[in-house]
């Protein structure tokens, strides 16, 4: 039988669902997810429980910042998406800075509880994450996922960024790229679909 897959924003009451997929160590190294929005400075501060505090005040303020998915109603999986401007680390960057000077949401960040690991959840998280975004007025979605090289494969850490055939999967073109390993992707909503 195949196991039910199912993605929701990370709202207040899930709080306890994104603690339980990052774990102790916080995702990787005590990141909770809060690397492309703060400097390297706030981040080496931050890690760990500051970290875990400030992705707690966004999951609780009101807006989400990202979402989980459940594997048979068990938490699994975590992808942050937002809008771009949320994200000063990707503007500072020589590989995401922008493009050109259309507002896009960004897709940064996935995170697989070990448990979960290779079951096609990236897919399901990745296309969630164009519907989030667009219902909430996206007409442009960017992700900046990893290319590994033929033969190679990538530790989990280093795959947080997401896999460039993810993205082609879910429909998302290149539009540049600025090291070998490492496209921007957009995906161009169309008419109709953006409800902002």
């Amino acid at each position: 039988m195949q196991p039910v897959i199912t993605v929701e924003p990370a709202t207040p009451g899930r709080w306890p669902d994104l603690v339980r997929i990052f774990g102790e160590r916080g995702a990787t190294d005590g990141c909770w997810c809060m690397w492309f929005r703060q400097t390297s400075e706030e981040y080496r501060n931050g890690r760990g429980a500051a970290n875990r505090i400030a992705m707690q005040g966004l999951v609780e303020g009101g807006r989400s910042p990202g979402l989980i998915a459940y594997v048979d109603g068990s938490p699994a999986a975590w992808c942050a998406v937002a809008p771009r401007e949320e994200y000063p680390r990707l503007r500072r960057s020589p590989i995401t800075r922008p493009v050109d000077g259309e507002a896009a949401w960004a897709v940064v960040c996935f995170f697989t509880h070990p448990d979960y690991r290779n079951r096609g959840l990236g897919d399901a998280l990745l296309r969630a994450a164009v519907e989030f975004a667009a219902e909430h007025g996206a007409r442009l979605v960017e992700g900046y996922p990893v290319a590994p090289e033929a033969g190679k494969r990538l530790p989990p850490g280093s795959a947080f960024h997401g896999f460039e055939s993810t993205f082609r999967r879910a429909g998302f073109d290149e539009v540049a790229r600025r090291k070998p390993t490492r496209p921007v992707m957009r995906y161009r909503v169309p008419p109709g679909e953006a409800d902002g």
